[in-house]
């Protein structure tokens, strides 16, 4: 293995020599005064001084700024809290001490190792969610907080063997795929190397010495073949530099492992990098090698036309050189091998003076932020420690940018109207449209990780109140619910109770109750008033579907299972079950003999669990097992719930509902039916409606399939017909 850099400091009384070695310039004088400062501050510790100058010898052979060098400087020493940030900030500039912050912040990656003794709580959740907007707020904190791992991990070998194991494992389950995201080369392999050196000891200790054995010869040999390849390229006149390339310990027994391959049946062993100075000359040296030696071509690779996820671009080709011995070479320019070895730090170069990460482009932080996701993806794979931690910061939650690149984290499922109110009341109150990437969404349309929203605005533009109806689906968060209430709740009296009024009507004409009634659940309410339930169903302060619910006709428990019982008719014949019979679809465990009808409310289809409910003369009504309706009636009669299941025979005819939301266009129609025909799954009803503001149509389909699994194709081609952005089953 090849350390990044060997330190010029490797003991307390050589503090003098780092400081002559630092090359002569305004910025490195000084960083020989912050040094000078932090060493008087740390007499005790002078551990600290050199491990802050170890950081910055690290992060000087990744071109970062001068503002990172000090950060990194004053890092170890905060951490252990010999010195105070208040302190530190009286000797440096507000952008220093930002990034010191954000270098702090990324100590809560650790807390991910501590979650294994049970679920995190809110409080730690929030630390990994400011963690991550740190880090896509200033890449320099991650830098920084990778060469102080690499540090950790060189001065761990004199800790105990439990510190060493903990440590490493951190390194290799989280910091190293992070530096492999990000690119950066030399600070991933040793990550590996030394993580794996102190969980495989003796592993690692076998790879070594028969690298070392082998040395001598295998030097001279890739040599030989630097200079007859090296010649050959002169002569077809392509400029190029030649050399071996070090070997990683690490990636060696990867290769062994995952090719089940001993250490002599290696191809890579031997490698060598030629660099070039066009993309061109790349493909004219590949052509040179193959050329000369026999390729083996089930070891080519193009990375250069089909770079990797973290952007890594390289031609890899293995040949039989000299005497017969595989030889690996990399094939690559200096612009890809920078990447390769610097990665993000290759592009996000600070100039002098410059605010830390406001002068980013916003698709260089695009690209950053997914790489941040890539990486928490990683993690996830490596070890079930953060599983928890990872669902909890990443999946609940969607990152996204405003058009000037900052970052706001919401609730995953939020719209473009929540985002415009988590902006601004005002943004979200004039809100008229929103574009995502460029193009137009639905207000109903829920927010991805690294899209960039746009609010279109209009100042005499007002919120509309079906905003509140959360079946509708335009708000999915308390936030912006709550500031359309207050809107609402401005509005004169009148109007509240008018627009009360006329929702409640509406709903209530659907189940023929007239609104009088409502007067009945006013109690349920804390009102006196049938226009204080009105009013505040129009300021939005009482949902529409729990007046709605409490005034159902025959509310009793009695009369609710008979609605319920009501709800089983379906288009396909009740068939008996029992035991598994030829015409029975559903076996009712324990009992012979009933009746067994499917519930209309939530047409459950074969494959999707079930639960039987024994009705008043009507037999068994079979339910998909989360069904509202069901969940609802056996809170009244417990003991009529009946286990079911499907019988070896599954296949028939089954009715299903379905409702369709998406862009109104030519076409659209026609591209939902050839779908289903295609499925063949008959259309037995159809109905579309189209809101002429928003140009959002909806489709009401009743379709008969044959399986939960016909409907799981039909949902998934559905969502990929042009313009459609929600697929549901219709709850009746």
């Amino acid at each position: 293995m090849v350390l990044v850099r060997s330190t010029h400091v490797d003991k307390p009384q050589q503090h003098g020599n780092w400081l002559a070695a630092v090359p002569a310039s305004a910025r490195a004088e000084a960083i020989k005064a912050h040094s000078e400062w932090l060493s008087s501050h740390c007499k005790n510790r002078p551990d600290l001084l050199l491990k802050g100058q170890e950081m910055v010898e690290i992060l000087g052979t990744l071109n970062l700024d001068h503002d990172s060098l000090v950060a990194a400087l004053f890092e170890p020493a905060l951490e252990a809290g010999v010195i105070q940030l208040e302190v530190v900030e009286q000797q440096t500039s507000g952008p220093i001490i930002q990034l010191i912050q954000a270098v702090q912040q990324m100590q809560t990656i650790s807390e991910l190792q501590h979650f294994q003794h049970g679920k995190p709580n809110t409080a730690q959740i929030d630390n990994v969610r400011r963690m991550l907007l740190a880090m896509v707020a200033d890449v320099r904190a991650v830098l920084i907080k990778l060469a102080e791992r690499v540090c950790f991990l060189r001065e761990v070998k004199s800790l105990d063997e439990e510190t060493r194991v903990l440590a490493a494992k951190e390194c290799q389950e989280i910091y190293a795929p992070l530096a492999n995201r990000l690119g950066i080369g030399q600070l991933k392999w040793e990550l590996e190397d030394l993580s794996f050196r102190y969980l495989n000891p003796e592993t690692y200790k076998a790879i070594a010495q028969q690298l070392h054995e082998r040395r001598v010869d295998r030097e001279t040999y890739i040599q030989d073949f630097v200079q007859q390849v090296q010649a050959r390229l002169l002569d077809e006149g392509v400029e190029a530099d030649i050399y071996g390339r070090p070997k990683h310990i690490y990636s060696i027994w990867r290769k062994m492992q995952k090719k089940h391959l001993g250490f002599d049946q290696l191809y890579d062993i031997r490698a060598v990098r030629i660099i070039t100075r066009s993309l061109k000359d790349c493909y004219a040296a590949l052509g040179v090698v193959h050329s000369l030696f026999r390729h083996i071509a089930s070891e080519f690779d193009d990375y250069i036309a089909t770079p990797k996820a973290n952007g890594y671009q390289s031609i890899h080709t293995v040949v039989a050189g000299p005497a017969g011995k595989h030889i690996e070479i990399q094939i690559r320019t200096q612009a890809m091998h920078d990447d390769a070895e610097l990665g993000v730090a290759a592009h996000w170069l600070y100039k002098e003076g410059s605010s830390a990460g406001k002068g980013h482009g916003f698709e260089e932080k695009i690209a950053w932020l997914r790489k941040l996701l890539a990486w928490q993806e990683d993690m996830a794979e490596n070890d079930e420690l953060v599983a928890e931690i990872r669902s909890q910061v990443f999946e609940d939650r969607v990152y996204v940018f405003t058009p000037k690149g900052e970052v706001i984290d919401l609730p995953a499922g939020a719209t473009p109207l929540d985002f415009a109110y988590y902006i601004h009341s005002q943004v979200g109150n004039r809100c008229i449209g929103a574009k995502v990437d460029g193009r137009i969404v639905p207000f109903t349309y829920q927010l991805q990780n690294g899209e960039k929203i746009e609010i279109l605005t209009q100042k005499s533009a007002q919120p509309r109140r079906d905003w509140l109806n959360t079946s509708l689906g335009y708000l999915n968060t308390a936030r912006a619910r709550s500031k359309v209430q207050t809107y609402f709740k401005k509005l004169d009296r009148d109007k509240n109770i008018a627009a009360g009024k006329e929702s409640l009507e509406a709903e209530l004409a659907k189940i023929n109750v007239p609104v009088g009634h409502a007067e009945q659940v006013l109690e349920r309410f804390n009102m006196q008033h049938l226009d204080d339930l009105l009013a505040a169903i129009g300021a939005g302060d009482v949902r529409l579907h729990q007046v709605v619910n409490q005034l159902r006709p025959q509310s009793s428990a009695s009369a609710s299972a008979e609605r319920l019982e009501r709800l089983t008719a379906r288009a396909k014949p009740a068939a008996k079950s029992g035991k598994a019979g030829k015409q029975s679809d559903v076996t009712v465990e324990g009992i012979g003999n009933l009746l067994v009808q499917f519930a209309k409310c939530c047409q459950p289809l074969p494959g999707e669990p079930i639960m039987g409910f024994v009705t008043q003369g009507r037999g068994v009504s079979v339910h998909r097992a989360d069904c509202e309706q069901l969940e609802h009636i056996l809170e009244q009669h417990p003991e009529r719930g009946l286990a079911v299941r499907w019988s070896a025979r599954e296949s028939g005819n089954y009715r299903v509902d379905l409702t369709i939301d998406a862009n109104d266009r030519t076409g659209l129609l026609h591209d939902i039916t050839s779908i289903l025909a295609h499925e063949k799954a008959a259309v037995v009803q159809l109905d579309s409606q189209l809101d002429s503001l928003s140009q959002q149509a909806r489709i009401a389909l009743a379709l008969i399939v044959d399986s939960n699994e016909a409907l799981t194709r039909i949902f998934g081609r559905l969502h990929q017909v042009k313009g459609v952005h929600r697929v549901d089953r219709t709850k009746q």
